[in-house]
């Protein structure tokens, strides 16, 4: 997407700038998050919720029209400013659930974003540019020519609206107030007797609401070392989840893979089968054999060969394209007559690539999961969530 813009003189400049308009959701998101809960304090969870499906939907579907850098990236920043009430969703889940379901329920979470994650990107890559990728069957309609990437966020847009439907006639408001008692009311049932002692240690029932945590209350040494967990592990899996594509898109020369748009898709879509099994097989007996902790430990220590053995995948890459004398030989199917003398190369390319991708899922699955578990036991209440 980024090499279409003007930005864009060579093709070292597109990894800074796909960098900065990845960075540029992350960052609008991380501005507003921390006024998407009190939003959703003052006026409910579910018009909360709502409003930033909303906001999703048409930002997401006005990403799909960019055909400028300066335009991708102020959609994408508003898209960014409207996800930021994904964090009310865990308080949602939080006041619905109770001590017997909870961890259930919380790692429903992380499984929804590991799905749509991987799966998303391998939408993306499958339906980007389809005038050119499937010209039999969308090379007709113009408007896919002039707006290359209309169609993966059409079809990612779905997702948003069949839960913008479900959240409008069937999500209910999990917020609960407790009214307050009237003064009235708690002077005609504090009528003094003679066995009413003088000073009262019951607690005062005036309707008054108990002071409000700080924010800096909340952060105990435990929740300190959770939250600083978190960041440096969203950190590494967001960069695995950033850094692939632009790494598989550039060319050997340039350090990649020069894949195209369809084979990574291809590569992203195989884990995102591999996600569904991790997230409701595997994990659960993970967890309650070894614990959120040991669990979490397990997944940061898993994702870190992927990180350090990836890109020595570009030698074998870089090797292929030599013995091809610099012909795309990355895609499906793989052609007959390149077989006899770069197929075992092909081949462990893509044997390769595909375990380093199941390693890195593998490992956010444990971690990302598991840092989610912890962060419900540590607060102190489910109003804190």
């Amino acid at each position: 997407m980024v090499k279409g813009f003007d930005v864009v003189k060579n093709p070292q400049d597109v990894s800074f700038y796909a960098g900065l308009l990845l960075s540029s959701y992350a960052i609008s998101q991380a501005i507003t998050i921390m006024y998407w809960g009190p939003l959703s304090d003052r006026i409910g969870r579910r018009p909360t919720l709502l409003m930033g499906l909303t906001g999703d939907l048409a930002t997401f579907v006005l990403f799909g029209l960019s055909k400028s850098y300066k335009w991708a990236i102020i959609t994408r920043s508003l898209n960014g400013f409207f996800a930021g009430n994904s964090a009310v969703v865990k308080s949602v889940v939080a006041e619905i659930a109770d001590d017997t379901n909870r961890p259930r329920m919380m790692a429903l979470l992380p499984l929804m974003w590991n799905i749509g994650a991987v799966a998303g990107a391998a939408v993306g890559g499958l339906l980007a540019d389809p005038a050119n990728q499937y010209p039999s069957i969308f090379g007709r309609f113009d408007i896919l020519r002039t707006y290359p990437y209309l169609l993966p966020c059409l079809v990612g847009s779905l997702t948003t609206t069949f839960g913008l439907i479900v959240g409008l006639f069937k999500l209910k408001e999990t917020l609960v107030i407790e009214p307050a008692v009237p003064d009235v009311v708690a002077q005609e049932t504090s009528i003094a007797t003679e066995a009413t002692p003088l000073v009262s240690t019951a607690p005062q029932q005036h309707g008054e609401p108990l002071p409000a945590q700080s924010m800096l209350s909340l952060l105990t040494p435990t929740c300190k070392f959770v939250m600083a967990t978190n960041v440096l592990m969203c950190l590494a899996i967001a960069m695995g989840d950033q850094i692939y594509p632009i790494f598989a898109a550039s060319a050997p020369a340039d350090g990649g893979l020069g894949f195209s748009t369809r084979d990574i898709g291809i590569s992203l879509s195989i884990s995102s089968v591999a996600v569904l099994y991790l997230q409701l097989v595997a994990y659960p007996k993970l967890a309650h054999k070894y614990g959120a902790l040991t669990c979490c430990q397990m997944g940061l220590k898993i994702m870190t060969p992927f990180f350090f053995a990836m890109p020595f995948l570009s030698l074998l890459s870089s090797s292929i394209e030599n013995m091809i004398a610099g012909k795309t030989f990355t895609r499906l199917p793989m052609p007959t007559d390149w077989m006899s003398f770069v197929g075992f190369e092909y081949c462990m390319l893509w044997i390769l690539l595909i375990a380093l991708l199941l390693v890195r899922i593998t490992g956010n699955v444990l971690a990302f999961t598991s840092l989610n578990l912890l962060v419900s036991n540590i607060a102190p209440s489910k109003a804190m969530l």
